[in-house]
Parts: structure tokens; sequence; C-alpha cells
């Protein structure tokens, strides 16, 4: 298999595209040969820091440089024409979350790269963080016996980088990506709450229910009003619960006493729930975003690898808009398989 560097490109170089610059720049097996932003400034700096060409016009830049791989960080609303003029130049890409504004232009975007054979992976970085990955694995070995509930805590202030989506497009699909990998079930059913105090268009305060085909229940609570962030998610079973912190990359595990004596095939006999141990459990910590970006190399490469696919991204953007719709509507919403 061809193992030379492969092209990469990054367009839209703000506070996330920067960081993709960087790692791209940092990987032994690509070249960052351009970057694109419309602020002549601010890709000049990048381009500088990192050996790349600067542009104020992507269109230009995928003609001249021809890249392999580009990352689109632009806006929201411009996710669908630019991943799509990047594929039809040739690019895997890697799209920013959320996948697009609309659900429609997700799915073009989805059956677009079908088309090409292009690689279409979704900036869900969650997904890479050491915290969410030893979880998962450790859910599935049945550490926790049977799932009750998952919570995620998504707070902090309010981000001067976005002005075109509210706090539930912007931030739920992260946490919504997570609790569909970690419980491996759809939703079936949402409702939520939202408030708009000090974001001028969109929510900036959301609470929300989900209940997944598999039973488990599924919390959400989401703002820009918090002074300090915080990103925690706990999820509660039989034999106790894990707390995740994905900001320190620290994961918790809390003992239900009660559990501690019995084996899976007794744990249906469990009467009740008791304090035990505390522990932390031991992580190889890592940045995400560098996790996540080998692995988009990876499937390039056709390694395997376990990319977020534009699906997955889908999926997240329509429970996020069915949680919007259930706030301004102010009632639960059947999904009908579709979560």
């Amino acid at each position: 298999m061809d193992q030379r560097p492969l092209r990469a490109a990054v367009i839209g170089v703000g506070a996330m595209g920067r960081n993709h610059a960087r790692v791209y720049n940092e990987i032994p097996d690509v070249d960052l040969v351009a970057a694109a932003d419309l602020d002549s400034a601010r890709v000049q700096e990048t381009a500088r820091l990192y050996g790349a060409r600067p542009y104020t016009d992507y269109r230009r830049m995928l003609e001249e440089v021809r890249p392999e791989i580009v990352s689109v960080a632009v806006p929201t609303q411009h996710h669908f024409s630019v991943a799509v003029e990047v594929m039809e130049a040739g690019c895997h890409v890697l799209v920013e979350k959320p996948i697009t504004a609309t659900l429609e232009e997700g799915q073009r975007l989805i059956e677009r790269a079908a088309e090409l054979g292009r690689v279409l992976a979704i900036g869900h970085i969650e997904r890479y963080n050491p915290a969410v990955i030893e979880l998962k694995r450790r859910l599935d070995a049945g550490e926790l016996g049977q799932i009750f509930q998952i919570h995620a805590r998504r707070l902090g202030p309010f981000p001067a980088r976005v002005r075109d989506v509210g706090v539930v497009v912007d931030l739920a699909p992260h946490d919504l990506d997570i609790m569909r990998y970690l419980t491996g079930s759809r939703v079936r059913r949402l409702y939520a709450e939202t408030e708009q105090e000090i974001h001028t268009d969109h929510e900036d305060l959301f609470a929300g229910l989900l209940r997944f085909e598999n039973g488990v229940v599924g919390v959400l609570t989401i703002n820009w009003l918090t002074p300090t962030k915080v990103r925690e998610i706990t999820v509660t079973g039989q034999r106790g619960m894990f707390l995740a912190n994905l900001l320190t990359q620290d994961l918790y595990f809390y003992e239900n006493e009660e559990a501690g004596g019995l084996d899976w095939n007794h744990l249906r006999l469990l009467r009740g729930v008791s304090e035990g141990r505390m522990v932390r459990l031991r992580l190889h910590r890592r940045e995400p975003l560098r996790v996540e970006l080998e692995t988009f190399v990876k499937a390039v490469r056709q390694e395997p690898a376990g990319i977020v696919t534009g699906e997955d991204g889908l999926s997240a953007l329509r429970l996020a808009h069915a949680l919007v719709r259930s706030g301004r509507e102010g009632r639960v919403i059947e999904l009908d398989g579709e979560g």
C-alpha cells in the first residue's frame, strides 16, 4: 500500500480549524500543504506557523495544490456547499460537526460522498476522548450490568464564535452521538425544555430527556450561561455508576456495594443500592483531535478505522433538531425508529 504522506488542507482556520492545521502538521504521514480562510491575516499566520500555503479562495487552493484530504471548519451554513466542492475536486473530507445546517443537506452530502467514492467523516471529537473510549470498552464488557441512565452535562459561558445556531445544535450533537455510541441503541422518543436568556437569536439553555429503544433513559443538561466549563457524562447501572470527566480525561467508578457479591447471572436478584468504593481508573491520555485525524487518515488509506460517519452525524443532527422542535412546541416527540 502506498505510504507516501497524504497532502492535507484546512478550509476555515478559526478556533477549531487552526488546531486541525497544527495536528496535520504533527502527523508523520501527512503533509499540510495549504490553508484557506476569508480572513487574510488569520490564514497568513496559520500558514506561517505550520509551513503551508495560504489562500483566501478555497476554490483556487483546491485547483492549485490538489490536496487529498481536507478538513472543513467553516460556519455551519456553509458545510454542505464547501464539502461537496471539496469532494468533487477529488478530496476525502472531514466536516466539523454538525454535519450540515439541515437534514436534507446532510442526506445529500452522504449520497454525494457515496457516488464519488469519498471518505466522509464528521468531527464529533468527543468520540475520541480516552475517557469515552475506555467507558465504552467497560460497558461493552458488562462491567456495569444493565444500564439504567446516561446523564450528560455540557455547561459553560457563551462562545463569541457562535452566531448561526443555538446551544442545542451547536453542543447537543456531541452528547447525542456519545449516548448512541455508548448504548448502541436508537432513541424512541424525546422531550426538551429550552430558554433564551442572553443569546439574541437562539436558545442558550436546554434540558432534555431521551428514551432509548433498549430502555435506557438519557438526560442532557446544556447551556451557555455557566461561568465555568463542565463536560461530564455519568452512566448508572446495576453495579454502580461511571463518571467520565471529558475535560480532564478522568474516569471514575462508584460501586453499588449491594451488587458487589453478585455475578452477571445473578444481577437480576439485586434488591437495593448502597454506597461502595470509588475507583479512579487508569487511562492513557491523548489529544482527541489527534486521534480523530489519525483515524480519518487510516480510513482514507483503507485501513480499519472507526470514523464518525456521515450517517452518525446525520442521526445526531436529526435528534438535535427534534429537541429544538420539542422545546419550541412544548411536547413529546415520537421518532418512529428515526433516532
